[in-house]
């Protein structure tokens, strides 16, 4: 899983690239201060301001490394490369609820630019994973915990 490549869209990866620098340029001297402010309070053994800075530090470091790793393994697609007849990395998919005969409108995205509000999913997610590969008018078959979605793929587009 470590070394598996992540797609992204150039606009996903630089978000996440303006991110990282936020991270390492902006909030890390800032807990860097907050810990030479609370060193120079004296005794550290009972200095909660120290503790907690220290404490934060790595939690930044430990998302500064998982970000840079997903960085790392990220390729850019070009969606004009891309099928437009089948459900791909970066396409907006209608589908219609078997079950329940509602329509829902799914844009299949790279990590950094999910966006559940938005029905931006990811195409690692089971929804994602269940709709991947599938053309217009197929039926997909989604496992959740509650049981089994079916949707027909009404439409495939790709956003402007």
């Amino acid at each position: 899983m470590a070394n598996d490549r992540v797609p992204m869209t150039r606009e996903g990866y630089e978000k996440l690239k303006a991110d990282l620098d936020r991270m390492e340029n902006v909030e890390m001297v800032e807990i860097t201060k907050r810990i030479a402010a609370a060193r120079a309070l004296g005794d550290l053994s009972e200095n909660a301001e120290y503790h907690a800075a220290r404490e934060d530090q790595g939690m930044l470091q430990a998302r500064i490394d998982a970000l840079k790793d997903k960085l790392s393994r990220a390729y850019i697609v070009d969606r004009s490369n891309l099928p437009s007849d089948t459900v791909v990395f970066g396409t907006r998919v209608r589908i219609k609820d078997l079950d329940t005969g509602e329509e829902e409108v799914y844009e299949l995205v790279g990590p950094g630019e999910e966006d559940y509000d938005n029905n931006k999913i990811l195409t690692t997610s089971p929804r994602g994973q269940g709709l991947l590969g599938k053309k217009r008018g197929d039926i997909a078959v989604i496992k959740v915990p509650r049981g089994n979605l079916r949707y027909e793929i009404v439409e495939i587009s790709f956003p402007s």
